[in-house]
């Protein structure tokens, strides 16, 4: 038998690596680090500013502004994680953290503004006049990307704009062109707006994505209840008429032997009679219950497949199996679908049943794989191959070389089929 990512083995770095993910779980790392990587932007421009136009300053102060720097970007990245954590429902809001990361770029502005404006400068000053303004703003925009997914934006911009106007009086006084702060001011707001809506949109779209996974697996539960609901309702049906019924004609008969009328006697006759046909109806609803046809199944499959958003394609379904073959066979299906379904991230699904030369087989392929835990790998497959080694079957599972999952079993098959009245008196 061969081995498998879902219900037999995987290899660790494939198992520890994207393939081994599930759909959202791929999603959410994506935009995460996508997040991370963007966020550094700001500490990066602020490093290369630093250490080139501002080299000047002096060999113990250029030190001091990287440090600060990087120490923002640290924390910035910790309470971005952090945050996007509590949006998720994962993590209490990191309140410490925000004011930890809010002290510290208040600090770093400070540094700036001193390395900008108090200490003298060797040489003349850079003479791009863009540099103070853009230099200021950009903690500012590293800590409102950070803390966008727990803070509202609203509240985020009421908070920024004052500082924005700060630093649009800064970037004036630079210029020497007092025309420059309204556009500032503008082209920043608007900057800082896009920047911390694109991070908290980003979060929301992860939650998003999680919620419609959860939604799935809820649906197949609820399949589930349904599929219980109808077993308990028909046997209530069953049992509420069968009992109403005995205990009319037992009541009956005993009042028929208290008189002594041997009418009683019929009537505990008839007790039994329709305790017998009650039995022989619930056996019919359990074998029912049981029973698994594989012209239902396939056309299950398909419905289910599509419904969980797989592009299922069947083929085989006219092919003649006996009725022995056929029952094993849908258990088959029966079992991959719920497998694909429940664990597998798959997008395509290819089912093929044959049928010839004394044997029938089913096929059914996906590419869509996650491993499992070893205490739930292969109990559904393992208990299939012991319902098929009792009529002579075998089944092979394994991964596929494109990334899939492939299940083929095959049993012998007599070809016979029993006719509707042998089926129904099959069941008596």
């Amino acid at each position: 038998m061969m081995t498998s990512l879902r219900p037999g083995t995987v290899s660790p770095m494939r198992a520890a690596w994207w393939s081994g993910w599930s759909d959202p779980e791929r999603f959410e790392v994506y935009n995460r680090w996508s997040l991370y990587v963007l966020l550094v932007f700001g500490p990066f421009f602020g490093l290369v500013v630093v250490t080139t136009e501002l080299a000047d300053l002096g060999a113990w102060y250029v030190p001091v502004l990287v440090g600060a720097f990087l120490l923002q970007a640290g924390l910035a990245e910790i309470a971005l994680a952090r945050a996007v954590d509590h949006y998720l429902g994962r993590r209490p809001r990191p309140v410490r953290l925000i004011v930890a990361l809010g002290a510290t770029t208040v600090a770093l502005l400070t540094v700036v503004a001193v390395a900008l404006y108090a200490l003298p400068w060797p040489d003349d000053p850079p003479e791009d006049t863009r540099i103070p303004g853009w230099l200021l703003l950009m903690p500012l925009l590293v800590l409102g990307a950070a803390v966008a997914p727990v803070v509202r934006p609203r509240t985020l911009i009421l908070l920024a704009l004052p500082i924005l106007v700060g630093v649009a009086a800064i970037q004036v006084d630079a210029t020497g062109d007092p025309r420059t702060g309204v556009p500032f001011v503008i082209a920043s707001t608007m900057i800082f707006v896009g920047i911390t809506a694109s991070f908290r949109v980003a979060a929301w779209m992860i939650g998003v994505v999680w919620d419609l996974d959860r939604r799935r697996e809820v649906d197949a539960r609820l399949a589930v209840a349904e599929e219980r609901l109808r077993f308990s309702r028909d046997l209530h049906d069953i049992f509420g008429r069968t009992l109403a019924t005995v205990a009319v004609t037992s009541e009956l008969a005993a009042e028929l032997a208290r008189r002594g009328d041997p009418r009683g006697a019929e009537k505990m006759l008839e007790v039994r009679q329709i305790s017998q046909d009650a039995l022989r109806e619930v056996r019919a609803v359990v074998d029912g219950y049981r029973r698994a046809d594989l012209p239902t199944e396939l056309a299950g499959a398909r419905d289910i497949l599509q419904s969980a958003g797989v592009r299922v394609t069947v083929s085989g379904e006219r092919e003649q199996v006996g009725d022995q073959a056929a029952e094993a066979l849908a258990w088959v299906v029966r079992e991959a679908v719920t497998n694909v379904v429940r664990h597998a991230d798959a997008r395509t699904a290819v089912i093929t049943l044959e049928a010839g030369d004394g044997a029938a087989s089913v096929e059914i392929v996906n590419d869509g794989v996650r491993p499992l835990a070893p205490a739930r790998q292969g109990s559904g497959l393992h208990g299939l191959a012991e319902r098929l080694a009792t009529v002579g079957g075998r089944i092979d599972s394994g991964a596929t070389d494109d990334g899939g999952f492939r299940i083929r079993a095959e049993v012998p098959d007599d070809g016979e089929r029993a006719t509707t009245t042998e089926q129904e008196e099959s069941r008596r």
